[in-house]
């Protein structure tokens, strides 16, 4: 059965609305940033551009680091953001937009955020970069999509949430693992951990201006939680809805982030940008050397 145009939204010329990509547009591998800026800044790399476009927030260019094609999108800031563009990535890949009937052949993307983020543990400093082999989601994106158990760790979020003393108001938090083969590739580079992805900047991370928190205290108990060898490295703000979606669509997904503030320790690197661009630098050499 087609799927509705209410559901599935194709502009006129033949791209999906959001992101604004149309399939030939597309590589199989692509990075994921926040800040539209750093779409070019990590394109300066490319030796060719092929396409490009942009549309409110989403900004991209597709083209060629040395032999490998790439797509550069900016998301924005969220996990709402996120499920906006993991499904219409997903579309762009495996919906026949013609048809509009999912394809027959599905094909598997490679997905790579390299973001910023906050330090949980005293020993990260600013400077540090995290390769997540983990996210846990404080926000709520998976529970609205019917899911296998299987891809959570119902444990470790059980242990958490009596470690932290989680409010019994707020969604339950979700733990989803990164893609083994791209966690592999990267782990040796960078400081390794699990992610807190959070649905906000200030209180669903613990930060209080004029309001008070529903927990407060949060980030004093967090550090101190471990699971089975596993502890919480750091914040930041989408990688829990890209691991949740890409492991439900069937993707490869893989957070890194550039420590920008430790949280622990109240200190924030107003010189964060040498830092970004070894990110950026290390993530394309390994990025080359992957298997198409």
């Amino acid at each position: 059965m087609p799927i509705p145009p209410s559901e599935l939204i194709i502009t006129g010329r033949g791209s999906i609305y959001h992101i604004d990509i149309r399939p030939e547009e597309l590589a199989d591998t692509v990075i994921l940033v926040g800040d539209p800026s750093r779409v070019n800044l990590i394109c300066t790399r490319f030796n060719t551009i092929e396409y490009q476009g942009e549309h409110r927030e989403f900004v991209w260019k597709t083209g060629f680091y040395k032999h490998k094609r790439i797509t550069v999108l900016s998301t924005g800031i969220g996990t709402d953001n996120i499920d906006i563009v993991l499904n219409e990535l997903d579309a762009v890949a495996n919906i026949d937009f013609e048809q509009m009937e999912v394809k027959k052949e599905h094909k598997r993307l490679k997905i790579i955020r390299l973001g910023t983020s906050g330090a949980l543990q005293k020993d990260i400093v600013s400077g540090s970069i995290v390769c997540s082999e983990y996210a846990l989601g404080f926000d709520p994106v998976l529970h609205f999509y019917a899911h296998d158990p299987a891809i959570r760790d119902a444990a470790f979020e059980e242990e958490f949430m009596q470690h932290v003393g989680w409010a019994p108001n707020l969604n339950r938090p979700y733990l989803v693992k990164s893609s083994p083969a791209l966690f592999n590739a990267f782990k040796d580079a960078f400081v390794s951990g699990v992610t807190i992805s959070a649905p906000g900047f200030y209180g669903p991370q613990g930060r209080q201006l004029r309001l008070p928190l529903a927990m407060p205290g949060i980030n004093d108990k967090i550090p101190s939680f471990v699971k089975d060898g596993r502890r919480i490295v750091n914040y930041e703000m989408e990688g829990s809805a890209i691991y949740a979606l890409s492991a439900l669509l069937g993707h490869d997904a893989l957070t890194i982030c550039t420590i920008i503030a430790n949280r622990v320790n109240n200190t924030f690197d107003n010189n964060f940008n040498d830092t970004i661009q070894r990110m950026i630098d290390t993530s394309l050499s390994i990025i080359e050397a992957l298997n198409d």
